[in-house]
């Protein structure tokens, strides 16, 4: 049968599909719309399913805060190329993950995300609407971390990106009130630090003793052949130790503002000042690439 010219444009603008396609969708089913859209979403699955495979390591990550700054979020969305990143429709659907996230509490993973009814069209789950993306954006799309913060006690939540979403950070400081300028100013400059200087842990009691053992024992392998003692070996070992814990430690990390401090002095400088005992509880960092 043929099909109306306006018939098909709505259909793409509805489902993002190309003329053709439209078009043969109409006419395979006699110009009923609504099966129009559930044919070319079909096709859509099979399109999303051969791209699948594809490396995906472009993107956008995308952090929010709410006002209160008890609530912060966090989604890191990869494609195939700069170009797509760049789109309204890829930027769209990310930011719209982050509404997502921020809106409904019990989301706390990709997995959870995924399952979860889409927050612009309850009828559909957030991986129907991926897979509509991919068909719609020609390019293998992945929702590659989601995280969210919910404020545990006093503090505050803060986010930065960094790069037009190529890093992003949540960083939660409990001590203080968010109200407190010289605090919130604090806050800000740590989530600055953590997106430039990419620590993993906050303090060295958080890493794992299997990690510790083995920088240990890459630094004994470096050593082999030294002639020197075991004694003194052992203290160049604690050495690199400790230089390691300034690069991957944000406590011991230089603060990039001013290298004469460390973050650890730097907090507790702040927390003299405000009459706080400051405690950095927890960080993400998301990065494109990684």
């Amino acid at each position: 049968m043929s099909v109306s010219t306006a018939d098909i444009k709505l259909l793409r603008e509805s489902t993002g599909a190309g003329v053709l396609d439209c078009k043969k969708a109409l006419q395979e089913t006699n110009g009923d719309f609504d099966q129009a859209v559930e044919l070319l979403r079909k096709k859509g699955l099979a399109a999303a399913a051969k791209k699948a495979s594809r490396e995906a390591k472009e993107g956008e990550v995308n952090a929010q805060v709410s006002a209160d700054g008890k609530v912060g979020v966090m989604v890191k969305v990869n494609c195939e190329t700069d170009f797509v990143a760049r789109t309204d429709d890829f930027r769209s659907f990310v930011a719209s993950l982050a509404r997502q996230l921020m809106a409904q509490p019990g989301l706390n993973s990709v997995d959870d995300l995924l399952a979860a009814p889409y927050i612009d069209d309850s009828s559909r789950t957030v991986n129907e609407i991926l897979t509509e993306m991919i068909a719609k954006l020609g390019e293998n799309t992945i929702i590659r971390e989601a995280t969210r913060f919910d404020l545990d006690g006093d503090g505050m939540i803060e986010s930065y990106v960094h790069m037009e979403g190529r890093v992003g950070v949540l960083v939660e400081v409990g001590g203080s009130d968010p109200g407190s300028e010289k605090f919130a100013n604090l806050v800000h400059d740590l989530a600055l630090q953590i997106a430039a200087a990419s620590p993993r842990y906050v303090a060295e009691t958080d890493v794992p003793d299997e990690i510790i053992a083995a920088e240990k024992e890459i630094y004994r392998a470096q050593l082999a052949e030294d002639k020197k003692p075991d004694n003194i070996k052992e203290r160049i070992i604690a050495g690199k130790l400790k230089k390691w814990y300034s690069e991957v430690v944000l406590l011991d990390q230089e603060f990039v503002k001013d290298t004469d401090l460390t973050i650890a002095q730097l907090l507790d400088n702040t927390g003299k000042a405000l009459d706080a005992d400051l405690k950095i509880r927890r960080f993400a960092r998301y990065e494109m690439g990684e």
